[in-house]
């Protein structure tokens, strides 16, 4: 009884290994029908929660900036107050400056073709920085270097006094043009527009803002600019149009 079970186990295990190697032998000569087209149909949305995050930063920023630093004042006062009358410029002049460096980096990072491979070299914990991430650091340098290079000019024309003019009547400007960048972000991110042809309409306005900047600069009634006509253009040209220039090369060549 014993040897015919031994017998029927051995038969049964023979005809299975025949039948795998049928499969297997089938298997390697003739690929299966569903593994050539199978084709993937699942798509992954977008996913722009980061630029939610920073518009919701932005305007936490600003809220904090009228209540705390500026003591409750409307956005009428705020806008129209005079130099002699205000109070924080300093502080005020950061937090608009972050809110724009913000805002204009989430608006143009979409655009740059690649990072250069000098800055995606280099890794901070293991992370790499994104386009994002480098149109960021690119616009902080640019702001940064040009308010030095501002401070710097005032001292050494001697009319070191009108620098704290000058960014106090900077801020009103930049306040108004990071309200319209956190509009263009929103609108860009997330309303169906063909992002390639919108292309040239972000570039007539934000040339059309660069001119508009150096005209609000020359006649605005606090006399920001130093009076003499030969500084007035010296400034124009190394301080607004040279380091446009520069970025323009940074994010985009």
């Amino acid at each position: 009884m014993t040897s015919f079970f031994i017998s029927v186990c051995k038969d049964s295990l023979f005809n299975l290994f025949i039948l795998y190697k049928i499969i297997y032998n089938f298997a390697k000569n003739i690929p299966l029908l569903l593994s050539q087209n199978f084709i993937n149909h699942v798509r992954i949305p977008e996913n722009n929660d980061w630029v939610i995050f920073i518009l919701i930063g932005c305007i936490f920023l600003y809220v904090f900036m009228m209540n705390v630093i500026e003591r409750d004042a409307s956005l009428k006062d705020f806008l129209l107050q005079k130099y002699f009358d205000a109070s924080n410029n300093l502080p005020s002049w950061i937090i608009t400056s972050c809110v724009t460096a913000l805002t204009l980096s989430a608006l143009l990072s979409q655009y740059i073709p690649i990072v250069p491979k000098y800055i995606n070299d280099l890794q901070l914990f293991g992370y790499q920085l994104n386009k994002f991430g480098y149109t960021l650091l690119a616009v902080i340098f640019f702001y940064a270097s040009k308010s030095a290079l501002g401070f710097l000019f005032y001292q050494s024309i001697g009319d070191g006094r009108k620098w704290t003019v000058f960014y106090f009547t900077s801020t009103k400007f930049y306040f108004i043009l990071s309200f319209l960048l956190i509009i263009l972000c929103v609108t860009h991110y997330y309303f169906p527009i063909d992002r390639n042809k919108i292309f040239s309409y972000y570039f007539y306005f934000f040339a059309f803002v660069a001119i508009f900047k150096i005209f609000f600069y020359l006649f605005h009634k606090n006399n920001i600019l130093p009076e003499k006509w030969y500084y007035k253009f010296l400034y124009i040209c190394t301080l607004q149009i040279a380091p446009l220039l520069l970025l323009w090369k940074l994010l985009f060549f």
